[in-house]
Parts: C-alpha cells; sequence; structure tokens
C-alpha cells in the first residue's frame, strides 16, 4: 500500500488537502545528510506539517546528476511531464532546497513558468519565501546563489584536475594493456602483448582495419567487451600512454582533435609499451593513411572494384557503394536518408573516371590549379594558418578575462600588445611562404601524377587494389550528379611543402 503523509485532523472538512509531488536529486557535492533518504524524510515531513497529500510513488529521485541541465535528469523530465498532464494530478512539488530543482536559473525560471500555468508551485522546504514581489526576489537571489556555488565549484574542481594532469597524475579509467594499482598504471601482460602487435603490424604495412578484423577473429575484445572498430585501432596508436605519458584536455572531449592547443601532455611514470620512436613513426604513417583515404575507408584488399569507395553522391555527399548486378548506387539512398539513387553501371563509371582524367591530361583546355593548403604535418603554410588562428582565439579569452574582471588593465595590455606581435610575425612569414608557392609548377607536376595513374587505370594486368591505389593517388574528392550527367574531380594537392 503506499505510504501517503498528510496532516491529523478531526474532520476532512476543516482542511483542504492539497496533493504534492516530490522531487530528489543527489550530487556529486552532498555530504551525508543531503542523501536522498533524508531529503525523502524531510519532504513526508514538510507535507504532514502544511496540509499536502505526499504519495511515496510521486517522489521522484535523479541520483549522482548534476543540476545545471534539466534535459539529462530523465526523473526530473518524468515529474514535469505529470505535473503538465491533462489530469493535474498535484498542486505543488516539494525539494529539500531549490538548488535541487535547478542549478541554472534560466532553466530553473522556464520550469517553474511552465508549472505556475497548470497551477503547480515549487517549494523548498528548508528555504521558506513570502508571497508576493518580495518573496519571488529572495527566490531568485536563493537562486542566483546557487548557480554561482554550483559555477564555483566546477571551476575549483578543473583546477585541480588541471593541476593533477601537469604532474602526470591519473584521471581517467586505464586504457587497453594496463590496469590501475594506486592510482598508477601498470602493464597488463598479456593485453600489452597484443597492443605491441597492433603497433608493429600497422607499421609494416597493415591498416587499422584489418588489424580490427584481425583481432575479431581472435576473439579479443575491448574493456567493455565490444569488438574493435578502425576507430579503436586509431586510438590505441593515438594514445602516447603507452610511452608512459598521459593526455588531458582541460577543455572538455578531444573529440579524436589530438593535436588540441588545450591538451596536457605529461610524464606519469608508468612503464610504457612501446617506445617513443615507435610510436612517433606510428603518429606520421597514420598522418599519410588518414590524408590518402579519408574518414572511414576501407583497404583496397576489402573492395569489390576498384572505383569503390572514391565517388560520392553530388546531393548528400554519401559514397556509391557497388551493388549487384554490375551497378553503384548512393548509400545514403539505399539507407533511406537521399532522395537520389546516383544509379550508373560499374562499367560506365570506370569509363567516366579514366575520360575525365584523360581529358584533363590532354585535353585543349587550360587546366587551372588552385592550391589549398590543408592542415598536416610537414605543411609549412597550413601550420602557419593553424597557429594565427590558435592566437586569435588566446587573444579572445584574454579579453574575456579581462572583462571578467580576472586580469587588470596592465596585465591585459602587457599580454595583448604580446600577442599581437606574435600574430603580426606569422602574418608577414605566412605572405612570405604563400607567394613562394611553387603554382606554376603545380600544373606540370599534377599532369605527371595523372598521366602515371592512367597508366595503372588502362593496363589490363594491373589489379583492383592498384587501381583503387592509383586513383586515390590523385583524386581527393569525386562526385557524380546523375540528373546532370555530370562526373567532377578535385585533384590531391600533390605538393608537399616542407617547412
Amino acid at each position: 500500500m503506499a505510504k501517503l503523509a498528510y496532516m491529523g485532523c478531526d474532520t476532512m472538512d476543516n482542511l483542504k488537502l492539497k496533493i504534492a509531488f516530490g522531487y530528489i536529486r543527489e550530487s556529486t557535492d552532498d555530504q551525508l545528510e543531503f542523501s536522498p533518504e533524508a531529503q525523502r524524510r524531510a519532504l513526508l515531513k514538510y507535507a504532514a506539517e502544511h496540509g499536502y497529500i505526499l504519495d511515496g510513488q510521486n517522489i521522484f529521485c535523479d541520483g549522482g546528476i548534476s543540476g545545471r541541465n534539466a534535459q539529462k535528469r530523465p526523473e526530473f523530465q518524468r515529474m514535469i511531464a505529470k505535473a503538465k498532464s491533462k489530469e493535474h494530478p498535484c498542486d505543488a512539488i516539494l525539494v529539500w532546497k531549490f538548488s535541487r530543482f535547478a542549478r541554472n536559473q534560466e532553466e530553473s525560471i522556464v520550469y517553474k513558468s511552465m508549472l505556475k500555468r497548470d497551477g503547480v508551485e515549487v517549494i523548498s522546504v528548508t528555504e521558506p519565501v513570502a508571497d508576493g514581489p518580495f518573496g519571488s526576489l529572495i527566490e531568485r537571489i536563493i537562486e542566483w546563489m546557487d548557480e554561482y556555488y554550483s559555477i564555483r565549484l566546477a571551476e575549483e574542481v578543473k583546477k585541480g584536475m588541471t593541476e593533477k594532469a601537469r604532474r602526470g597524475g591519473l584521471q581517467t579509467s586505464p586504457p587497453f594493456g594496463y590496469r590501475v594499482e594506486k592510482n598508477m598504471l601498470v602493464i597488463e601482460p598479456g593485453e600489452a602483448a597484443i597492443v605491441m602487435e597492433i603497433f608493429n603490424r600497422f607499421l609494416a604495412g597493415e591498416g587499422p582495419y584489418p588489424i580490427a578484423k584481425w583481432l575479431n577473429e581472435m576473439g579479443v575484445t575491448t574493456r567493455r567487451g565490444k569488438a574493435f572498430e578502425n576507430r579503436t585501432i586509431e586510438y590505441i596508436l593515438r594514445n602516447p600512454a603507452y610511452t608512459g605519458k598521459l593526455r588531458w584536455n582541460p577543455r572538455g572531449r578531444t573529440r579524436r582533435d589530438f593535436n588540441n592547443e588545450n591538451i596536457i601532455l605529461s610524464d606519469a611514470g608508468h612503464e610504457p609499451i612501446v617506445t617513443t620512436e615507435v610510436w612517433e613513426a606510428a603518429q606520421k604513417r597514420l598522418d599519410e593513411v588518414k590524408f590518402q583515404w579519408g574518414h572511414k575507408a576501407r583497404p583496397p584488399t576489402e573492395l569489390k572494384d576498384w572505383p569503390s569507395g572514391l565517388v560520392r553522391c553530388s546531393s548528400c555527399g554519401a559514397t556509391l557503394v557497388f551493388s549487384k548486378p554490375h551497378y553503384y548506387k548512393c548509400n545514403g539512398y539505399a539507407k533511406g536518408r537521399c532522395k537520389s539513387s546516383q544509379h550508373i553501371s560499374a562499367a560506365l563509371l570506370k569509363e567516366a573516371i579514366t575520360e575525365r582524367l584523360l581529358t584533363d591530361l590532354v585535353g585543349a583546355s587550360a587546366l587551372n590549379v588552385n592550391i589549398i593548403y590543408k592542415e598536416k604535418r610537414g605543411d609549412n603554410i597550413a601550420a602557419l594558418k593553424t597557429r594565427l588562428e590558435n592566437l586569435e582565439r588566446k587573444k579572445l579569452r584574454l579579453r574575456e578575462a579581462f572583462l571578467s574582471g580576472a586580469d587588470t588593465v596592465e596585465e591585459y595590455k602587457k599580454w595583448k600588445d604580446a600577442i599581437d606581435a606574435d600574430i603580426s610575425a606569422l602574418t608577414e612569414r605566412l605572405e612570405a611562404a604563400i607567394s613562394e608557392a611553387p603554382s606554376g609548377e603545380a600544373v606540370s607536376r599534377l599532369k605527371g601524377s595523372i598521366s602515371r595513374a592512367l597508366e595503372t587505370l588502362s593496363s589490363p594486368i594491373s589489379t583492383k587494389e592498384q587501381k583503387n591505389l592509383a586513383a586515390r593517388s590523385i583524386i581527393g574528392k569525386c562526385t557524380y550528379d546523375r540528373e546532370a550527367n555530370l562526373l567532377s574531380i578535385e585533384y590531391r594537392d600533390i605538393f608537399m611543402l616542407q617547412s
């Protein structure tokens, strides 16, 4: 039987009982007296003393969740939806403190306004406020103080984690190949041997896809018991933990941006699995593979035909995939995400690609080349552009720090002048590098590469793997538009401007 809290009286006619919901939230900074059970007792006690019926089944609880984002609190969302239903099941929502309801004042105002339109008020059982405008003002002040406390707490936690990262302290789960003992990474021999084999196979020429396939065939799983994927292998190859270092980004998840300027890389003191030389060689080859193959590309040995993975749909950007009988179609269309099938026979697609290459090689029209510099290791112009962008972001953060009162006028001017000087010097270097770029020589080099690729593509003894590699060596992007009967090719940057 559901437990009810109510105020005792001689007759029910003497008191108009109201229905209440209760909301409990336990965050990571709570102490024992703020436990869910302690909050529950406080809500039931308040309901009994103030004439509210509080059914134990209508007490909603989110455990170990921050109050900064309501969308990440499932029980809170379920309570709001139930409170706003047509049945009008409650008159009030009881919370231990207003901070339990929300620690984001903007969200607090939005949800309280939504509830108020349905005649539901939010009551803090430990922070009574008077009715009227003055009471509303006091409530806003309490909410603002709660939000300020939450922000300051997050800042202090981040400062502590940042300092720990600089000292090489561990604050993440151990990577594959290690376990944790006394807050230090310790080698797990069986997994470490697999990690070494991954690096060895990759440096011997295998790609992430066949390595993942090999591990799955052996029955090896990740720490979470899942199968290995391309990205799993890449993450292992990119992880500096295997060289005795730890990587941490105080601004949040790196999201595979392994060259992010905010990353802290520190010596951690644990035993490495691979040498620094092996790890750096793997980084170099990974950059080369990514540059040539792009995102999620399969190795040639796994392709059904040589144009596979090369051509994309002009409508949605998905790859044209090989399908029986000997036709290509948009992968997005096959999965119901694109309205254009881009249906074309394999023979016609091959012919279109080779004819386009031949036209650009010997056609009467001049081949215009626009060199686009993309960031990759060894590209001086791209590196200079990236450094300029980083300095501009640093300048913006410096201004934000000054406006928030963190820096004095003198400190702000000193650092701003230093950044402006660096920007000016880098701008001059960039302009000089661009002016020295051999754009005139690009056409002849490009035509030489096209000629060599055509030799392989037209050879009767070339395998599909060799033809795919030849095409990828010069084609950076290729799109097909069936409606316009147009095949467009953007050639790969063949100039590697060394710094």
